[in-house]
């Protein structure tokens, strides 16, 4: 693996999985029932991880490719401040289930959890095209 690819993954998608390896540990160690395997509140700590590795990678770019690092910023940004609408919606399932449905929730946190993950690989390889030359 080159040293590139294995730093963004060391420093990136495994720091952005903690909470989720974490929730996952306690759930096998747990009374069946008592913790749930998976939660949105991890989906979105990955894809907020995963956001800002993007917005902090991009202020490398120069300034001569500043048309890709402002859509890319923007779509990090449009996709931060989705996981923060996620994130208010979980806090909100957790005081009153029957207002908010955590399973919806759930998934779509699980689905845009994926698209960032798509977007940074994207970005990831872009990146590393660019340092190529």
């Amino acid at each position: 693996m080159k040293p590139l690819k294995s730093k963004w993954i060391a420093y990136t998608v495994v720091v952005g999985l903690i909470p989720m390896l974490t929730r996952l540990l306690i759930w096998t160690a747990t009374t069946a029932g008592r913790v749930a395997p998976l939660a949105a509140s991890d989906f979105v700590a990955l894809g907020l991880v995963l956001h800002i590795s993007i917005v902090n990678e991009l202020e490398h770019v120069p300034s001569k490719e500043a048309d890709i690092k402002t859509i890319l910023n923007g779509t990090s940004l449009l996709f931060i401040t989705l996981y923060g609408a996620l994130h208010a919606l979980t806090v909100l399932a957790e005081q009153n289930a029957t207002l908010i449905d955590p399973t919806s929730i759930l998934q779509d946190s699980i689905a845009l959890a994926g698209a960032s993950m798509a977007l940074s690989l994207v970005v990831f390889q872009y990146l590393s095209r660019r340092s190529k030359r």
